[in-house]
């Protein structure tokens, strides 16, 4: 029994691990399919995980604060889409531009909420949760935003592969001036596609700041956005390898906690940056093959597109 309450800790430790990436990858995977490259995820994030813990705070219900976090990752991401498609500013200066103004504006705003603990998603739910036995308590553990960690990648590849509208949003990746020729408003999908990823990393940051340490802390994104990037390119573009890759990520970071549990004798600023260098590992091999990313990124990506030329 011990045996089994131990494996099933980890195994859900390492999927509320891996939610925020598997979130925020996917909303960046699609945008990046129809050609936008935002590297604001770590900013959107940011701004999304506070305005949650706000709202929620404010309200006293968890829901109002889910969507407070989608809407403002929205908000981050259309002034993303106004300047980069509206105004054809570089993609890459922009998006890092808005990861600056992210972490800023978060620390501003939520100054006077640093550090105040909320009842959890898992505990508002679940109330019988600290009285639960081992395995029950792991299984509860497992909240809604979990589980939509594992039917959103489903519910994306049928999206880009099996339906219309997602071989149209493909196509505009591949080559938005054809698609402009046969009639698509490729702005409008972009813009569409821009959205929903900045409402997935609001709902990525909500997530830390609502049910995995249900309060929030100055900058307690740590990096998780440019890792929800780096998945994308590792995934090349493609659902299913995001998700094993932020579940490598997942199990990587609370390896560290568990070996601290064993008491095994390792450095603990080691053990924090093991998951960040298996992510770098990872990518350098992922580079070394030039003819498979070419292969699979979207042909337009980060490119802009003017329909008066």
């Amino acid at each position: 029994m011990h045996d089994a309450a131990m494996l099933l800790a980890v195994l859900v430790a390492t999927l509320r691990a891996a939610t925020p990436l598997v979130l925020a990858g996917l909303g960046e995977l699609v945008a990046e399919r129809a050609g936008v490259l935002n590297l604001g995820l770590e900013g959107m994030m940011l701004v999304g995980a506070v305005t949650g813990f706000i709202a929620a705070v404010a309200t006293g219900n968890l829901a109002w604060g889910l969507l407070a976090a989608m809407l403002a990752g929205a908000a981050m991401a259309a002034a993303f889409a106004f300047l980069t498609l509206g105004l054809r500013a570089n993609q890459v200066a922009t998006g890092l531009a808005l990861t600056i103004f992210g972490v800023g504006f978060s620390a501003l705003v939520g100054n006077s909420y640093q550090s105040q603990p909320i009842q959890g998603l898992a505990t508002t739910l679940f109330p019988e949760l600290s009285t639960a036995g081992p395995l029950l308590q792991q299984v509860l553990l497992i909240d809604p935003l979990v589980w939509l960690s594992l039917v959103a990648p489903v519910l994306v590849h049928r999206f880009l592969y099996r339906s219309r509208a997602g071989l149209i949003l493909r196509a505009v990746g591949e080559s938005h001036d054809v698609a402009h020729a046969f009639g698509y408003h490729v702005i409008r999908i972009r813009v569409l596609a821009t959205l929903f990823g900045g409402a997935m990393s609001g709902l990525a940051g909500a997530y830390l700041s609502l049910a995995y340490t249900p309060m929030w802390t100055e900058n307690m994104v740590a990096g998780r956005g440019w890792i929800a990037l780096a998945l994308v390119v590792f995934s090349t573009w493609k659902p299913g390898w995001l998700v094993v890759g932020a579940w490598l990520f997942g199990f990587v970071t609370i390896a560290g906690f568990q070996a601290e549990a064993l008491g095994l004798s390792v450095s603990p600023q080691l053990l924090a940056t093991l998951p960040y260098l298996s992510t770098i590992i990872v990518l350098v091999l992922i580079s070394r093959d030039r003819v498979r990313l070419k292969l699979n990124a979207p042909a337009a990506l980060g490119k802009p597109f003017n329909p008066a030329a």
